[in-house]
């Protein structure tokens, strides 16, 4: 099948390099006809960005500093201005202090907790508001989260915290949306090799330890997310929503 997203805009939020997940949605979004919009932090982003997407032809990108509802609001408007309709919205947005992630889960400091919850999930929140207002034809809507906010994963602390509060989000915004016909879907995505990820201890043994128990023997890769993706912005997920639908070669369902 081919061309499942064509004619449909989606924003993306969250692309800073080529190991990013939201750049392998992408690149399986617009190899299945979706119009992209992107956003970005900063300048560095921002030249990263346009490398990737040199081969894509013309490609908006928007500066967004997901912490300032004043950016939010800009960036939104500026989409309903040129395009006047949205049809899907990738979040793949969060982050911590790294201190936070090298110390103990008991002593993540207050303003690190603080933060790690505005940017991982208040901005998914603030998004959603945002975007549902032009979602008029309907739309779908996902975020990326790990199986970190349901399990003990050591050294992701207070992102395993932020993660479930990502997840009774996706739950909560997806009851009160699905009457305008919008669905809201997360992928809890096994590890893989993102900017983020070099962040926690010991992120090695634990890619090393999911190719030996998961039943597939092996790594997901940016392909099966973005297939996986696909299917979640795509018609073909017309009947779900409120999911948090697990992309990690089956390890989530071992028990040891």
């Amino acid at each position: 099948m081919s061309q499942l997203l064509k004619g449909k805009n989606i924003l993306i939020m969250g692309v800073r390099n080529k190991w990013s997940i939201a750049w392998g949605i992408a690149q399986a979004a617009k190899a299945q006809g979706a119009n992209l919009i992107f956003t970005y932090l900063g300048d560095r982003e921002k030249e990263s960005l346009q490398k990737l997407t040199s081969g894509m032809g013309e490609i908006d990108a928007y500066k967004c500093d997901v912490s300032s509802d004043e950016d939010l609001d800009i960036l939104f408007s500026m989409i309903k201005s040129k395009y006047g309709v949205l049809h899907g919205l990738v979040h793949a947005i969060a982050f911590a202090k790294s201190e936070d992630l090298q110390d103990t889960f008991v002593n993540t400091s207050k303003d690190g907790f603080i933060l790690a919850m505005d940017i991982s999930v208040y901005s998914f929140i603030a998004a959603v508001k945002r975007a549902q207002a032009l979602m008029s034809e309907g739309g779908s809507i996902l975020t990326l989260t790990y199986r970190g906010s349901v399990k003990v994963s050591p050294g992701y602390n207070i992102m395993g915290v932020a993660k479930a509060a990502l997840e009774a989000s996706v739950r909560y915004a997806s009851h009160e949306l699905g009457g305008k016909n919008i669905r809201i879907n997360a992928i809890s995505a096994g590890p893989i090799k993102t900017m983020s990820a070099k962040g926690i201890k010991n992120f090695s043994d634990i890619l090393a330890l999911v190719e030996e128990k998961a039943p597939l023997k092996r790594n997901v890769t940016l392909e099966d997310l973005g297939k996986t993706a696909v299917y979640l912005l795509s018609d073909l997920s017309s009947g779900m929503t409120g999911e948090i639908l697990h992309i990690d070669a089956g390890y989530n369902i071992m028990g040891v």
